[in-house]
């Protein structure tokens, strides 16, 4: 019988891979990467421990379970994601613009750089407040 039908039977009725199997492989192999120069025991068990829970949920059969983990990891990495995100656009828009939190709705404001004191009203909440910008 061919190599690919067989896998693919054995497969049959298992989860398979998706994106926090993807995001274990890479831990496992930063984790070789560092343990490669410091050799260290522990940083070994817990690549070990990694690559062995990712193939556990690739071949496990409580889809609906390997389900609900994979959804709440890319819960989780959609707001890693939009922090990342946001951080660099800040970063980008750092000499035209200025952010400030709004203090009564804490929402981040984007506003135009000039130089002194002003006073910015927030879009969410309509809350005036003063602003000082130095440079």
């Amino acid at each position: 019988m061919n190599f690919w039908y067989r896998l693919t039977r054995f497969m049959y009725g298992r989860y398979g891979v998706d994106k926090l199997f993807y995001a274990l492989v890479v831990l496992y192999f930063i984790l070789t990467g560092i343990n490669s120069f410091l050799r260290l025991w522990p940083i070994y068990l817990v690549g070990l421990a990694v690559i062995g829970f990712a193939l556990f949920r690739v071949l496990s059969r409580n889809i609906y379970k390997r389900q609900r983990e994979g959804q709440a990891f890319e819960k989780q990495w959609n707001k890693i994601k939009t922090k990342c995100r946001l951080y660099k656009k800040r970063f980008e828009d750092r000499k035209t613009h200025c952010f400030r939190k709004c203090p009564r709705c804490k929402a981040m404001l984007r506003l135009p750089k000039r130089k002194g004191r002003h006073t910015a009203v927030c879009p969410r909440c309509r809350h005036e407040f003063p602003i000082r910008v130095l440079f």
